[in-house]
């Protein structure tokens, strides 16, 4: 596990948040908010929503619909999301143009009915891009 935000106490500010992930993973990580903000109605909540094994996190949802939470790492971020059974086919649809990396996540996935979830470590933009793809299979973006 990687050095997170652990102190439930103490609410981080954004500037703690982003001197945690660092300039790559500020760069990275307003890339995935203007996604999220462009294609969505989202709401965003920053929570300590598991226990110390995860810290701090946003939780970011379509209206009522989850889509992701985004834990904050020293160099980087996580990004948890679940893929149930009724996204399966699109996401075995869309499989082979993913990174091996996404490939490997998904087969060691935490099982949760069907489908299941994945912790996916952003480092670089093809990762960022695989993790976008994984979010447009959970809810397919809305015209704005």
């Amino acid at each position: 596990m990687y050095e997170r935000l652990l102190d439930k106490s103490k609410t981080p500010t954004m500037e703690e948040i982003y001197d945690t992930v660092g300039m790559s993973g500020v760069k990275l990580l307003k890339e995935l908010e203007h996604f999220l903000f462009s294609n969505y109605d989202i709401l965003s909540e920053l929570k300590f929503p598991f226990g110390n094994n995860y810290g701090w996190g946003t939780k970011y949802s379509h209206k009522s619909k989850h889509i992701c939470y985004v834990f904050y790492e020293k160099g980087s971020f996580t990004v948890s999301i679940q893929i149930g059974k009724n996204e399966l086919h699109k996401l075995y649809e869309k499989l082979p143009t993913f990174l091996p990396k996404t490939k490997e996540l998904w087969d060691n996935r935490y099982p949760c009915g069907e489908g299941g979830w994945i912790h996916y470590r952003i480092m670089n933009e093809s990762e960022l891009n695989d993790i976008k793809e994984l979010i447009t299979i959970k809810k397919k973006p809305i015209k704005k």
